[in-house]
Formats: structure tokens, C-alpha cells, sequence
């Protein structure tokens, strides 16, 4: 099976840095460099604000997949949307749904709407919501180009701009290529992020200092953390959000084991990231809080490259969506801390293997829209 990470050998690179492909994925266009001056009265809300509702993008690359790990990629959206569709509304992307009727198992509270899609990474190619202190409601462009054109993208690279146009919202150019599972905001004004998938020629030819300018003005941030990342070890270029996550202003969640391995790159960059959370003072010039959990021990799947994060969870209202992994003692270790730091929310842990073996988690599959006016 191609997976996300196993794609970066197998496709090389289709695009190239600050372009994304057209339309009938025949041709390139560069992105617009200056970003739109509306996004100023804007901010991307903390993921625990109240949502509108929950989008997601129904997979139908069997060129990615092939047919058998399609069906079990396909059925774990389904049962994610239909787990979030108890607890807020959710709508399905994908093309024809008119024609091709409700898909097996799907829940009845889950709306379909008829825009094409290729996968189901609806984080990244999906529409980065923004609202302004009115409660007006815009979307952050943030360009998709099949994570530096390793994978392509004929219909998702079009999504968010047909989501906006479907909800009559302005859609704002940030002037970056790039990924919202990427970059995590506190809500107040603090940005994450691991270089590795940001400051990288495959999206922008743009210095860091740049990069950073043009995510908080997207996001409405003040100030940018960077983390190194690793670079072409998977196909995201490694998204903070398989590793660390602000669960509010000042406090971050972050994977990772008690001591370094040193002959492990991913736990090498993983105490990089620490290390880099533990130098920062946030917004009001205290450091940061900071919550570790562990690294599953025993995984039910033993597919190579397996994504097992617990960081890649969901929060909607009224519940936090996460992963269980087949590993009893840090299963009940996440599911007991995300108890502790979402209070009042209902904790779901699915088994979402397919998804796992396939380079992502549930807040891969899954973007919010925040309750607006």
C-alpha cells in the first residue's frame, strides 16, 4: 500500500516549491506573494472553542490505496464521522454524493456535500476557518500542494475555495503553500510549528522570518515557536500535529517518552521539539505548561512506519475524539489525561489502524468550523 509516508519514495515530486497544481492537475500556477490585508482582523480560534459543525473529505484513491486498504481507510471515516455526528453536525465532502447515495454504515445525521475529492486529509487540504471580533466568518488560504507535490491532487488542492464559495465566505490569501496539521495556535496568540514542513523550497521560497510573519497573520498570532522537524523522513515533512498541541493559551500536550533514543530520529526530533517548548515564556511571560504521555508500547498493527499518535485527537463539542492503539496501559494513560484536560468533555477512543498505517490519525481526517454569526 502507498501510505503517506511510504508516497515520498514512490511519487517524487510532482510539484514544485510555491505552486500548486491546477485544476485537471495538467499544470502548475505559483501562489499569490503578498498576503491579503483583511486576515489583520482575523484568528483562528482554539480547537475547543464551539464549532459550527465538523468537515470531512471522503477518500477515493485507489492509486494511493489500492482497493482493499481504500475499503478500510473509507470505513474508519465513517466511523469517525459518524462518532462526531453525536455531538455536533458533520458534513461529508465528496463527488456525486447525489448520484452515488449515502454510504454504507454512515450515520443519517451526517450531511454529504456534492465537492470532489481525492483523500481524506481534510486538515490539510480542507479550509482554515478564521473569525474577526465581530464573529464574521473567513477562510485562510492556505494552498495545498499535495505536501510539496509528492502527492497529487486534482480535486483536493480546490477544496477549500469551493467550500467557501459553497458557504459564501471570503476566502483570504495567506501568499503560503502549506498545511493547517502543520501549525497549532493557543488561541492567544502563540504559534507552533516544526520548520521541517514550513521553511522547505517544496512549498515556499520564502526565510523563516517571513514564514512565521505570514502564519501569525493568517492565524492572528503574535509569536512563532519553531522546532527543527525532520525533512523527507515522511510525506508531511513531519506536522506538529502528530506530536504536540496547545490544549489552551500557554499549555501544550506533546508525545514523548521519558528518555531520548538516540538511534531513533523521530525520538531525537520529538525531545528537539521538548527542549524548544521548554526555552519558551508564552503570551504573558510565564513558561509554558507543559503535559507529556507516552509512546504506545505494543501496537495492534505492526504495518511499517505506523503513525501510533495519541496527539492526533479531535476536540468538538461536547466530547475529544482520540486513538487507542491495542496497548492497555497507555490507552488508559492518554484517555485519563485528556479526562483531566478537557473536563466536562465525553472521551471516544477508536481504533483507527487504517489511518495509522496510512500516515495520519482522526485530526488528520477532520476540520473544524468555529461557531460564527
Amino acid at each position: 500500500m502507498l501510505t503517506r509516508r511510504s508516497a515520498l519514495a514512490a511519487l517524487g515530486t510532482l510539484g514544485l516549491a510555491g505552486f500548486v497544481p491546477g485544476a485537471e492537475g495538467a499544470g502548475l500556477r505559483p501562489a499569490p506573494a503578498q498576503p491579503d490585508p483583511r486576515l489583520r482582523a482575523f484568528h483562528m480560534p482554539l480547537e475547543a472553542a464551539r464549532h459550527t459543525r465538523t468537515f470531512m473529505q471522503w477518500p477515493v484513491a485507489a492509486s494511493v490505496y489500492g482497493r482493499h486498504e481504500l475499503e478500510r481507510v473509507q470505513q474508519s471515516i465513517i466511523d469517525i464521522a459518524n462518532t462526531i455526528a453525536e455531538f455536533e453536525p458533520v458534513v461529508l465532502l465528496g463527488a456525486d454524493t447525489s448520484r452515488s447515495g449515502r454510504k454504507s454504515g454512515l450515520s443519517g445525521a451526517v450531511e454529504l456535500w456534492d465537492i470532489p475529492t481525492d483523500d481524506l486529509w481534510c486538515r490539510d487540504s480542507g479550509p482554515t476557518f478564521v473569525v474577526d471580533g465581530k464573529g464574521a466568518l473567513a477562510i485562510a488560504h492556505l494552498r495545498f500542494n499535495g505536501w510539496g507535490g509528492r502527492q497529487r491532487c486534482v480535486h483536493d488542492s480546490h477544496v477549500a475555495e469551493r467550500v467557501a464559495a459553497r458557504l459564501q465566505v471570503p476566502l483570504l490569501e495567506t501568499g503560503l503553500v502549506g498545511e493547517q496539521g502543520g501549525v497549532d495556535h493557543d488561541g492567544a496568540g502563540l504559534l507552533l510549528a516544526h520548520a521541517s514542513c514550513w521553511v522547505n523550497a517544496n512549498r515556499n521560497h520564502l526565510g523563516r522570518s517571513e514564514i512565521a510573519h505570514r502564519l501569525c497573520q493568517a492565524l492572528g498570532g503574535h509569536e512563532m515557536i519553531w522546532a527543527p522537524g525532520i525533512v523527507g523522513a515522511d510525506i508531511t515533512d513531519y506536522h506538529i500535529d502528530a506530536l504536540a498541541r496547545f490544549i489552551g493559551p500557554g499549555k501544550v500536550l506533546i508525545q514523548v517518552d521519558a528518555v531520548m533514543d538516540p538511534t531513533d530520529p523521530w525520538s531525537r526530533a520529538a525531545h528537539q521539539t521538548l527542549a524548544c517548548l521548554k526555552r519558551v515564556r508564552g503570551m504573558t511571560g510565564r513558561k509554558l505548561e507543559i503535559v507529556t504521555v507516552p509512546e504506545p508500547e505494543h501496537t495492534r498493527s505492526k504495518a511499517p512506519d505506523f503513525v501510533s499518535s495519541y496527539i492526533n485527537y479531535y476536540v468538538c463539542n461536547g466530547a475529544v475524539i482520540a486513538a487507542q492503539f491495542g496497548d492497555s496501559r497507555t490507552d488508559g494513560i492518554v484517555e485519563e489525561t485528556l479526562s483531566e484536560l478537557y473536563p466536562g468533555r465525553k472521551i471516544r477512543m477508536l481504533n483507527i489502524d487504517p489511518l495509522g498505517e496510512s500516515g495520519g490519525g482522526i485530526h488528520c481526517a477532520t476540520q473544524q468550523q468555529p461557531m460564527g454569526v
